[in-house]
């Protein structure tokens, strides 16, 4: 297929030319992956600037994405695409092909980074895509550090991603470090603390979160602004129609109390420990189980506790008429019932699942939002959604809607969210409509609601 670019695709193209090291804040749908290919392309083939590039991508897409772009269109089949994936005797040996682009998940960056250091440090990829720059948002996290060491030694750096700040200015600094090693947002966390954001939650000896100084914003978008594009698809792009649609899940009178007193019970234990980002995930994740229709013990088994949300979704696939869904569910359990209620759903694993669910042959098709949040295009196999189960990731949550509703879909993408009613759900579903901070809001609720006096 030939490649015609629209406008803001060559805008980008050129951004990609005319600065060295770029973050790309692309809304989803507007074509990042041949975007940057297309730019590979010209700085390697053209100008003859670059010889190695490698991309750092989430697995799926790592898999798969890259590679049938090349495939896809006329410009770019002569691009060598080399997977870094699978088991390590695979990926060394990946390392010695002689190829243009080296594609590795994000999960294997520190692995990379050791096996660069065997060598001497012998970093040979002069350019570096970061596909999901946003998977690097913690300076905390053992990809970013490994990344952050080796990434200064590409005289060329892109970053992705169609949300870098998910859950809020914060997220920007190790992401634009990556980029410019500081830079611009200061070479520290601290400092960049510091200097845009004041405390907000805190006791006697410990800050819990931060919020942004008033002005802040548009002062880091100023000092970004030099390296970094933003663009939304509804600027840009006549997206198909879409339709978020809430399908009320009812508990009976008995369920109703079962679930309120499960709540109070959570929630009250929640207090008992100290409250950290992993323990208000915790509280968060046992409520939204026990909506989903059961509970996981502490050795890792379950226990059902409804059949609610089976049934609402058997009563979608009925009036679907055969037609093909994407079904986004939150936790493994989920997964196994819906197998077992539907024995023609496909968990997607590969490369063969996203062939035959486009190809219109997977009735259907059960995704968890992590595996294909970013970069699958699944836009050619179906126009309905169904969320079994919400997470309280508004970046998963956006991403993985954008896999049907983009640029290509031919129909109304239908979105349907099973909410039980009366339940936190309700919170969840709420606040990723309005782009809040789920997390907090769930917490500040719950804390006005079985308030101690």
């Amino acid at each position: 297929m030939k490649f015609v670019p629209h406008d803001y695709q060559k805008m980008a193209i050129q951004k990609v030319l005319d600065t060295p090291r770029v973050g790309l804040f692309l809304d989803m749908g507007l074509g990042k992956t041949v975007i940057t290919l297309t730019a590979i392309n010209e700085l390697m083939y053209w100008n003859f600037e670059i010889t190695k590039v490698l991309v750092i991508a989430p697995l799926r897409v790592a898999e798969d994405t890259w590679s049938r772009e090349c495939q896809k269109w006329e410009h770019l089949k002569h691009i060598k695409i080399v997977k870094v994936l699978g088991k390590v005797t695979q990926r060394e040996k990946a390392l010695c092909d002689n190829g243009d682009v080296y594609i590795i998940n994000r999960e294997n960056i520190v692995w990379l980074a050791k096996e660069m250091n065997k060598k001497g440090n012998n970093w040979y990829f002069d350019m570096v895509v970061i596909d999901e720059l946003s998977s690097f948002k913690s300076p905390k996290s053992q990809r970013f550090k490994a990344l952050k060491k080796y990434i200064p030694l590409s005289k060329r750096v892109v970053g992705l991603t169609g949300t870098p700040a998910p859950n809020g200015f914060m997220d920007l600094w190790s992401q634009l470090y990556l980029i410019d090693g500081g830079e611009r947002l200061g070479k520290t966390l601290t400092y960049y603390r510091e200097r845009y954001f004041v405390p907000n939650q805190r006791n006697a000896t410990t800050i819990f979160n931060y919020t942004i100084k008033k002005g802040a914003e548009n002062a880091i978008k100023q000092q970004i602004s030099d390296i970094c594009v933003s663009m939304q698809a509804k600027d840009w792009l006549k997206l198909p129609a879409r339709m978020d649609l809430i399908e009320a899940v009812t508990f009976s009178e008995c369920e109703r109390k079962q679930y309120e007193l499960f709540e109070k019970e959570s929630y009250l234990q929640f207090l008992e420990q100290e409250i950290t980002a992993n323990t208000a995930t915790a509280l968060t994740n046992k409520l939204l189980q026990y909506c989903n229709g059961a509970v996981y013990t502490q050795d890792g088994s379950t226990i059902e506790v409804n059949s609610k949300k089976l049934e609402r979704l058997e009563e979608i696939v009925d009036t679907a008429n055969g037609q093909p869904i994407l079904c986004f569910y939150n936790f493994r359990f989920d997964c196994d019932s819906i197998i077992k209620k539907f024995p023609f759903a496909v968990k997607l694993e590969g490369e063969n699942d996203i062939k035959n669910w486009n190809d219109g042959n997977i009735p259907l098709l059960l995704v968890h939002p992590k595996s294909a949040g970013h970069g699958l295009n699944l836009q050619q196999g179906g126009n309905i959604i169904v969320w079994f189960g919400l997470n309280w990731s508004l970046e998963l949550y956006q991403q993985a809607n954008a896999r049907l509703h983009r640029q290509g879909q031919q129909k109304t993408v239908i979105i349907h969210h099973l909410i039980v009613e009366g339940t936190i759900e309700e919170r969840v579903f709420q606040s990723l409509q309005k782009k809040e901070n789920v997390q907090e809001g769930l917490l500040q609720a719950l804390k006005v609601k079985y308030k101690r006096h």
